[in-house]
């Protein structure tokens, strides 16, 4: 009897040895295993919209669902150092542009948390802001408006949706580079920044095109320029800053990332999940990015890594150009 229970228990033994830990009731089940939250740092209107065809997909491929959770506050430092400081296992991430996570810390040191605190996992959406005004006023061109700006220092009003941000920062530089002056009032947000110069408020905004978007398929504003190196698909007869002779130019990756040593198979499963939406749903993606004003601009965690690199070192030269 006893011979038996040993042989018994030796089986037991052997049997669990020869089992992967990927099998056995003790090993943790594949991610994810519960849904995936993704904070927007920003109130609802811009960034949850650009991101939300890609998360409405991504539960197909994920098994879990994805949720947009919003969180803002300090110009997207709120969330963003939220996502920075929580635990690295891929339940929590972020969906931003550029802003939040390279501009903001670069002018706010206080914030907590660098461009380099976060685990790139993708971008999905290449979207870009613009100079934009009433369709009555005299300016025609970014010429005529330089031009007018030389003639009188500071008395031409803009609006952006937040101080040192991509948006204030990139007219700031055009300022310096076409040797103007204008006269910053900052707005809480796209949506006021727009108000603001429908009524008259200011002259000029600088705003993303998406909020613009209606108004100038209505006719009731006009674009001058976009910061993108390239022309935008939406709107192929307005010229970029470069190419109008002014070496500025940033285009607006939005895409979602990590904590900083989130594990790479974890990154490379919500990776997967995104690329499968861009491959399998491409035009229901495109066509509710189109209405926004926005592309398609897919890139991997090197990619995306390696774009916001080149977007810390363009921030930091025109901060420094603008504090000279």
């Amino acid at each position: 009897m006893r011979t038996v229970r040993i042989f018994g228990i030796v089986s037991l033994v052997s049997s669990l040895l020869l089992v992967p830990w990927g099998e056995s009731g003790a090993a943790e089940k594949k991610f994810p295993t519960k849904p995936i939250q993704v904070i927007i740092p920003f109130q609802p209107g811009d960034t949850d919209n650009l991101l939300r065809p890609y998360v409405e997909k991504m539960p197909e491929y994920l098994g879990q669902p994805v949720n947009l959770v919003y969180k803002p506050g300090a110009a997207g430092s709120v969330g963003a150092g939220f996502v920075a400081a929580s635990k690295p296992d891929g339940y929590l991430l972020v969906g931003s542009s550029h802003s939040s996570i390279v501009v903001v810390p670069l002018t706010h040191k206080d914030v907590g948390y660098t461009w380099k605190s976060f685990a790139p996992v993708c971008a999905m959406v290449e979207a870009s802001s613009l100079i934009v005004v009433q369709s009555s006023s005299p300016w025609k061109t970014l010429k005529d408006l330089v031009e007018d700006s030389k003639k009188s220092p500071g008395k031409i009003t803009y609006s952006s949706s937040g101080t040192f941000g991509t948006n204030h920062l990139i007219p700031e530089a055009l300022c310096k580079e076409a040797g103007i002056k204008w006269t910053y009032i900052p707005s809480q947000g796209s949506g006021p920044t727009i108000t603001a110069l429908l009524g008259g408020h200011v002259q000029v905004a600088s705003t993303a095109i998406a909020p613009a978007l209606p108004h100038l398929r209505a006719g009731t504003l006009r674009p001058l320029a976009v910061y993108r190196p390239t022309r935008m698909r939406v709107l192929p007869d307005t010229p970029s800053l470069k190419e109008l002779g002014y070496p500025i130019h940033s285009s607006s990756p939005y895409g979602i990332l990590a904590p900083k040593d989130t594990p790479k198979e974890v990154v490379d499963t919500i990776y997967q999940a995104a690329k499968k939406v861009v491959d399998n749903h491409r035009d229901f993606v495109s066509e509710r990015l189109d209405k926004l004003g926005a592309e398609i601009g897919f890139e991997g965690p090197e990619e995306y890594s390696a774009h916001l690199a080149r977007q810390y070192e363009l921030f930091s030269g025109i901060l420094s150009l603008v504090k000279k």
